[in-house]
């Protein structure tokens, strides 16, 4: 462990405090301005969406610019999309604040590699903790992001305008933190066969697609109960202040056990922890379907943030074993366009679902993608077992 890896812990934090802000407000601000309720998380698809896009784009300004002048240029463009945001609410112009989290998924898109990147600042026996501390680094965004939406939202005469405008001033920071973060270089490519393999060949491997099935699908789950959260609270009577609460206690759940899920992937392996992601992912169900009161929100998003935390660093480790150091960007930028083509998906089922048949059935709809990454891990296991019985290779 280093000092540029507990930096780019802290950058991972001041990017959650963007992600988290924008899930407990986009989806509120969306109700206000869309024509039709069902639209209300079109800003939040937007936000993935937008990084769907731009992950073949961040894939190239990496192996251009490198890791810290990539991670700079999303910084930039948080910055630029947080002031579009809070133009598009002040003027009141819906498909403008879309436009705008549609730009914001560039930063999103380049955020999501800060995991990846924390491996390559430590010796290859700490990837593992890495990745682990990294994305515990998270947990600034549980403590400040749902409490800066409330302390902002009525800073400005118009309503969450602040917050946007707040988050402007987070990308600042943020770029001065990356600002003293060294990464090593690149391997150097001594000739065109050192570009490593094609993509498509990479992709065949069981690691890989295992890694990224339950990369998009456990990512996809939480991002559409989640997302869902504020809009199913409203429904239910409960206020803007109860919402950041049970918000908060969720991304605790995602990112606290980052201090300790490294050390469980490597004592009891990495299939078994994210096995366990999936089980508490499925708990998380059948408590939000068992009420609809303030505590029985508080736990299952617990739970779904604790079950995030198992399946994603887990498949962010198990994807190490699948590329080589020179096949990385493309690799990493291939499992960043699933896991966000899945969350846009997600991201506008959450709005449709909740407001027209509710938070139980939304719930009930979560339970296939799970079942299907457990059976991703148990043929990828079962696999494992046979290549070690005797006689064969």
């Amino acid at each position: 462990m280093n000092r540029h890896l507990l930096l780019l812990t802290l950058c991972q934090g001041l990017f959650l405090v963007n992600n988290i802000t924008f899930i407990a407000i986009n989806g509120l601000v969306g109700l206000q301005l869309a024509p039709f309720g069902w639209m209300a998380t079109l800003p939040v698809m937007g936000y993935v969406v937008g990084g769907a896009m731009a992950a073949p784009l961040v894939a190239r300004s990496q192996k251009r610019f490198g890791r810290r002048g990539s991670f700079q240029i999303g910084l930039l463009v948080a910055l630029g999309s947080a002031l579009l945001c809070a133009w598009a609410v002040y003027s009141r112009q819906f498909w403008l604040l879309v436009l705008a989290t549609v730009i914001a998924g560039y930063y999103n898109a380049n955020g999501q590699l800060y995991r990846f990147a924390a491996a390559e600042l430590v010796a290859p026996a700490w990837r593992e903790k890495a990745v682990s501390l990294v994305l515990a680094g998270g947990l600034l965004g549980a403590v400040v992001g749902p409490n800066l939406a409330v302390w902002t939202r009525t800073l400005l005469p118009t309503p969450f305008a602040g917050a946007y405008l707040a988050l402007a001033v987070v990308a600042v920071i943020a770029m001065g933190v990356m600002a003293l973060v060294r990464f090593p270089p690149a391997p150097p490519r001594q000739a065109a066969q050192d570009a490593g393999r094609p993509l498509s060949q990479i992709m065949r491997q069981p690691e890989f697609v295992v890694a990224t099935v339950a990369a998009a699908l456990g990512y996809g789950v939480m991002n559409l109960l989640m997302a869902a959260t504020p809009l199913a609270m409203q429904v239910c009577g409960f206020d803007f202040g109860d919402t950041a609460h049970v918000l908060q206690w969720h991304v605790i759940g995602m990112f606290a056990p980052g201090f300790f899920t490294g050390h469980l992937i490597r004592r009891f392996g990495t299939l078994s922890i994210m096995g366990v992601g999936v089980a508490l992912n499925l708990a998380c169900v059948v408590v939000a379907l068992s009420g609809v009161e303030l505590r029985q929100f508080e736990i299952a998003l617990f739970l779904l943030g604790v079950g995030w935390n198992f399946l994603f660093t887990g498949s962010t480790t198990l994807s190490l074993k699948a590329y080589r150091p020179e096949e990385k960007d493309r690799a990493q930028a291939a499992i960043n366009f699933c896991v966000f083509s899945f969350m846009a998906l997600t991201s506008f089922a959450s709005g449709a679902l909740v407001t027209t048949q509710g938070w139980a059935l939304l719930n009930l709809g979560s339970v296939p993608p799970l079942l299907l990454t457990g059976a991703a891990l148990f043929w990828l296991a079962m696999r494992y077992r046979r290549q070690q019985q005797p006689g064969r290779m």
